[in-house]
């Protein structure tokens, strides 16, 4: 993946797990309202086609909502809760961990203080025990801590401010005006109408 280095966002590490609850929340509570909302839409009568339309939902969603009312009515559509499996890492871990990248690579024995997604695994396995994949990492560092990625900027050695200016200034308004095209006294090949 090559040399990505990360920051950490200004915001604590609860404060993210609280506003991801709230928005995983609002989440469900918006397709509770739509199951509802379905429900009531079979009550009147209503085909799965048009439920379907009505709420933009597939039709396969409409007919798995309309088994399920039938058979139970709308206590067949209440949420189970929030799904997916538990991550490996545990919430416990994540101040941990992100007290130990704040602290720096070199503080963990590397020779740059450059985090990449390959060292932070090892910081994380040697906290918590777990191995993750470079993916793996990367989600937890992006949605879990918070944290974005910055690239390094690099410049070339030989690298002449001056020559750069002077090119931008002269050269750049040069080509930038492009060839002059059926001018008097030019002719190419490209400018006959006709032959």
């Amino acid at each position: 993946m090559g040399e990505l280095v990360w920051e950490h966002a200004a915001m604590s590490t609860n404060r993210r797990k609280q506003q991801a609850r709230q928005r995983g929340a609002r989440q469900r509570a918006e397709r509770q309202a739509r199951r509802e909302r379905a429900a009531a839409l079979f009550a009147q009568g209503r085909s799965q086609a048009e439920v379907a339309r009505e709420l933009d939902v597939s039709r396969q969603s409409a007919s798995r909502w309309h088994a399920g009312w039938q058979a139970d009515g709308t206590a067949a559509l209440q949420s189970r809760g929030p799904t997916g499996r538990h991550p490996k890492v545990p919430d416990s871990a994540l101040e941990g961990i992100e007290q130990a990248l704040l602290e720096g690579a070199l503080a963990h024995g590397f020779a740059t203080d450059v985090w990449t997604l390959e060292r932070i695994a090892v910081v994380i396995q040697g906290l918590t025990g777990v191995g993750l994949s470079n993916p793996s990492v990367w989600r937890l560092l992006r949605n879990r801590l918070g944290w974005s990625v910055q690239r390094p900027q690099r410049q070339a050695k030989e690298r002449d401010e001056q020559a750069i200016q002077h090119w931008v200034a002269h050269e750049w308004p040069r080509i930038k005006k492009g060839r002059a095209q059926n001018r008097p006294g030019l002719s190419s090949s490209t400018n006959r109408a006709s032959r």
